[in-house]
Order: structure tokens, then C-alpha cells, then sequence
């Protein structure tokens, strides 16, 4: 796996099922969030165990991402006739409704080999070819600013998620960097000794 924070996240064209339930056959990744936050999701495969639990989590969350201006792409290997298939399944039967984020596909395998989780299978528990739990957060510039991979049992914090996007944009229009545990409404470290020896004064026991 490569790191790609810093870096430009790799653009794709795709079948995808969009927000509204629509499908078609050119999604464009970097047309669709030029000028946009993103997050890129990737997880396993579609009518399995912990991956519904994530993308019903993401979808509750998409009112306050909407707000914070960020475009949200789920993917995975299986087709966009399965995503839609998932999507049109009730969450009382193991499906995951109709999430309100696109869908895409990745049948050759070229987005996660691009995003770099691909599973090679090893010691991890994912089986060979699917992708992983990877979470990646976009600036508007199209740079990846964050990058998160789970293994397979372990399912993702989607408030985590929202954090990292509100630390970002804190960070871009205050110049102030985010501390450990940081949420929004919180203060912020100045990046000088004086600026760290402040916060750690007023916020060393809290941490």
C-alpha cells in the first residue's frame, strides 16, 4: 500500500448507482467533485456483515456533510447492478436502502489498486482481490488529506469522518492545527513553542 496523503487522489470513470437511485455508465470521480471536499470509502463487498452497518452509518450522516460541502463516493469490486440491487434490498432483510451517496463500481479492481487497498489476503482477514476499509478525505484541490484502513472485523467510525473534514476546513480557515481529540468548537494550537506550551497549559489534563 501506498500512502497518498499529500498527494492527488487518483481520478475514475465508472458505473455507479448515484444518490437518487439513478444508474449510469460514465460516473466521473474528479468531474463531480471539482471544487468539492471528498470522501471516498471503499469496502469489501455488497450483501455482507459489518459493510451495511458502515454505509447505513454514512448515509445518516450526509445531512451534515452536505453542509459542510462534501461529496461522498462509496466503493467496492461487485457491480453496479449489485449496488443497486443492495440499495433497492430493506435493511430488515439485510440490504441497506437507499443510501444517499453514489455507488461505484469497480469490476476490474482499478479503483482500489489505484487507492491502494486492494487486498493481497495474507495475515489479514479479507480474502485476495476485494477492496478494504479504506477512508480517504479530499480537499478541494482534489489532495488527500486523510486516509484510514481497517481491517476486515473492524468496522469504521462515520462521526470520525465528519471530525476530519471539520478539522481540515478549521485548519484552512483559521491556520490553526487540530490537537488530539480536537472537535469542532474546541480551540486550536497556534504552531509555535509559545502557541503549543499555551494549549498544553490550558488542555493537557483534558486530553
Amino acid at each position: 500500500m501506498s500512502v497518498l496523503v499529500g498527494k492527488k487522489a487518483p481520478d475514475f470513470t465508472t458505473q455507479a448507482v448515484l444518490a437518487d437511485g439513478s444508474i449510469v455508465d460514465n460516473f466521473s470521480f474528479s468531474e463531480t467533485t471539482a471544487g468539492k471536499y471528498a470522501v471516498v470509502f471503499f469496502y469489501p463487498l455488497d450483501f455482507t456483515f459489518v459493510c451495511p452497518s458502515e454505509l447505513i452509518a454514512m448515509s445518516h450522516r450526509m445531512d451534515k456533510l452536505k453542509e459542510l460541502g462534501v461529496e461522498v463516493v462509496g466503493v467496492s469490486i461487485d457491480s453496479h447492478f449489485t449496488h443497486n440491487a443492495w440499495r433497492n434490498t430493506d435493511v430488515n432483510e439485510g440490504g441497506i436502502g437507499a443510501v444517499k451517496y453514489t455507488l461505484a463500481a469497480d469490476m476490474d479492481h482499478a479503483i482500489c489498486k489505484a487507492y491502494g487497498v486492494e487486498s493481497e489476503g495474507g495475515d489479514s482477514y479479507y480474502p485476495a482481490g476485494v477492496a478494504m476499509r479504506g477512508t480517504f478525505v479530499i480537499d478541494q484541490k482534489g489532495i488527500v488529506r486523510s486516509m484510514v484502513v481497517n481491517d476486515e472485523p473492524l468496522g469504521r467510525n462515520m462521526d470520525e469522518v465528519v471530525r476530519i473534514v471539520e478539522g481540515l476546513q478549521f485548519f484552512e480557515e483559521n491556520g490553526q492545527v487540530c490537537p488530539a481529540g480536537w472537535n469542532k468548537g474546541d480551540a486550536g494550537m497556534t504552531t509555535s513553542p509559545e502557541g503549543v506550551a499555551a494549549y498544553l497549559s490550558d488542555n493537557a489534563d483534558k486530553l
